[in-house]
């Protein structure tokens, strides 16, 4: 093993970036990043927990999930899920957080970083019922940094060609997966009986 451990290290093994990639960070969104986002059905949010790691959590929607409400701030509604609320109770410590959007058939990612506070009021809540279903809680997050990814890390993958798709059978279904996780005495959920029970409660 050759563990590296500091900055020095790490230079003499990689070079020096390009301006761009040095240059490229913003600390608002312009018109690119408020399309990304406005195109975007998917984001993973990263928070820090108090033990010090980093919990990541993905979000999701119809395109345009996270509203743009200026150049300096987003709003992300806290949909329905297991009620750990990982990243929340997180957030009420620590406030820094990241998110990386994705917009299906581009490589490229849009990266934002900011500081977030859980709002319950109802009447912004209201904004974004959808099926009836009112979150419970929406982030706004006020960013400090913006920039796009560039598209390598999804070439690599392939990500949206399907060249590395499984057919969904080829994978064992979640219930059985939390039944060996969880060591409790209980029935494995199929994934048809998941599907049918995610209609009721997706939202």
């Amino acid at each position: 093993m050759a563990i590296l451990r500091t900055a020095q290290e790490l230079r003499a093994l990689y070079d020096l970036p390009k301006p761009i990639p040095v240059n490229k960070e913003i600390d608002h969104l312009d018109d690119y990043c408020q399309r990304f986002i406005a195109l975007s059905p998917f984001a993973i949010l990263a928070t820090m927990g108090q033990d010090g790691l980093i919990d990541i959590s993905p979000r999701g929607d119809a395109p345009g999930f996270v509203e743009i409400e200026s150049e300096t701030c987003l709003l992300l509604p806290d949909r329905r899920g297991n009620n750990r609320i990982d990243a929340l109770l997180n957030l009420v410590e620590n406030p820094a957080c990241s998110l990386l959007f994705l917009v299906p058939g581009m490589d490229e990612t849009l990266r934002v970083q900011g500081l977030a506070q859980i709002d319950s009021d109802p009447l912004l809540c209201e904004r974004f019922v959808i099926q009836g279903k009112v979150p419970k809680s929406i982030l706004r997050i006020q960013l400090r940094e913006v920039y796009f990814q560039c598209a390598k890390a999804l070439m690599r993958s392939k990500l949206w060609t399907g060249d590395y798709a499984i057919e969904r059978k080829d994978f064992p279904a979640m219930g059985e997966i939390m039944k060996a996780h969880t060591q409790l005495p209980i029935k494995p959920e199929t994934r048809e009986e998941m599907l049918q029970r995610y209609k009721d409660i997706i939202y």
